[in-house]
């Protein structure tokens, strides 16, 4: 992380957002653990890491914009096994989309699994770009600012964030389940009420 400095963040983010199998949480609590050391400055680092992954972001959300859903698809079956991506998974991340909407952005930064493939269907929805930015920024900062703190905090224990976040990321994810639930039962009220 000291020979690549800033610079080398952006770029393995960017990559992590390409190629999901290279993980993020290994990626900022490495960069988190350089700074408790002295060598880097925490919100540069933050910076970097965000900056890479938006820029990560774009290439799936143009990709589902220009190539549509069928389309990318066939391709994630045919191909996807070279950056771990199947058609599954693009419904995942389709359905969470369906279900939040825009907030399925900044909130599925937020998730393993959902994380990469959110930009997506916002790509295939038609979601404008400039409000894509906001809800991936907010979303990715919040992500990138927890791992890097993580791995300042842990020092040179930095592997063990994973085994940290798995918990909360099961919590998060159980929230938006909770709320999307109420989302619906509260609708369902309302459809009744009229009739």
């Amino acid at each position: 992380m000291n020979s690549l400095g800033y610079w080398g963040i952006g770029l393995l983010m960017f990559a992590e957002n390409l190629f999901p199998p290279i993980p993020s949480e290994l990626i900022m609590p490495l960069a988190g653990f350089t700074v408790s050391k002295g060598n880097m400055n925490f919100s540069l680092a933050v910076l970097a890491g965000v900056v890479g992954t938006i820029l990560g972001a774009l290439p799936w959300y143009y990709a589902g914009k220009l190539l549509g859903e069928e389309r990318l698809k066939h391709l994630a079956d045919k191909y996807g096994k070279w950056i771990t991506v199947s058609s599954q998974d693009i419904d995942k991340a389709t359905r969470w989309f369906s279900r939040y909407g825009n907030k399925a952005v900044l909130f599925g930064r937020l998730v393993p699994g959902i994380r990469t493939l959110i930009s997506l269907p916002a790509g295939l929805s038609e979601m404008p770009l400039v409000p894509f930015l906001i809800y991936s920024t907010l979303g990715t900062t919040a992500w990138v600012m927890l791992l890097t703190f993580l791995g300042f905090q842990l020092g040179e224990k930095y592997e063990l964030v994973e085994e940290y976040l798995g918990p909360v990321s099961k919590v998060v994810l159980l929230i938006l389940i909770v709320g999307f639930i109420a989302w619906v039962v509260i609708k369902q009220r309302k459809a009744k009420r009229r009739t």
